[in-house]
């Protein structure tokens, strides 16, 4: 039990973070988890165990303390990091003269930067372990424009993070997936669209990725529901 590993996810409170807990945990995975949903983190650590299985902690990812924090957390309890989920981010409506500036602000903050901070934050752990995962939810929006979205903008940042962080990695044993899902039916959209995948398929995505042999490293994934035209 003391060495099943340990994955931290962030945005875990709902959609493709909680799927992809509950994926996880059924693999045997000690799970950390974070939002800035205290509730639903309390309410999905305990579904999943609680105790010695999983802890939920408050965390706003554009905070470099908060994130520091999680990563003491993960330690301290768990003593170890074997995947790393850099999930959190949302969206906002299309065209430039939509939303407000301080919407702008905290989309890239929670989108680009969130996912920059995740990444230092356990990098040194990783380092010295000399292996591991890490993954950046990124998007379809992140691999076409979309007209007039500072969404799909962010998510060009995150995919070229995943890349960069890759180079950087290349001469050791740690992992880099970049997870780039289509329309997902996900509390993300404000209207439920209709012939989305379910965060049940990205975090199936997320497995996948994650058990592969230590030979492979699955670099991206981009995955569409069948009706997706683009």
């Amino acid at each position: 039990m003391a060495d099943d590993r340990v994955m931290l996810i962030t945005g875990a409170s709902s959609g493709i973070g909680a799927a992809t807990a509950r994926a996880a945990a059924q693999e045997g995975y000690r799970l950390v988890l974070a939002a800035r949903s205290e509730e639903r983190l309390r309410d999905l650590a305990g579904e999943l165990g609680g105790g010695e299985r999983a802890v939920g902690q408050r965390c706003d990812v554009s905070v470099w303390e908060d994130q520091e924090a999680l990563t003491r957390t993960a330690l301290d309890r768990f003593g170890r990091i074997d995947v790393v989920f850099a999930n959190a981010g949302f969206g906002g409506s299309r065209g430039f003269l939509a939303e407000s500036p301080e919407q702008w602000r905290s989309m890239v903050e929670t989108n680009v930067l969130g996912a920059a901070y995740t990444i230092r934050a356990t990098l040194p752990h990783l380092r010295e372990r000399g292996s591991g995962h890490f993954l950046l939810t990124s998007s379809v929006a992140g691999r076409r424009v979309l007209p007039g979205s500072l969404y799909s903008v962010t998510k060009w940042a995150v995919t070229a993070m995943g890349e960069a962080l890759r180079q950087e990695l290349a001469e050791t044993d740690i992992k880099v997936t970049l997870i780039e899902p289509g329309m997902v039916d996900t509390p993300f959209f404000d209207e439920r669209p209709s012939d989305a995948l379910a965060d049940e398929d990205i975090a199936r995505t997320v497995m996948f990725a994650i058990s592969q042999p230590a030979r492979v490293d699955v670099n991206e994934i981009l995955v569409r529901p069948v009706h997706q035209p683009g």
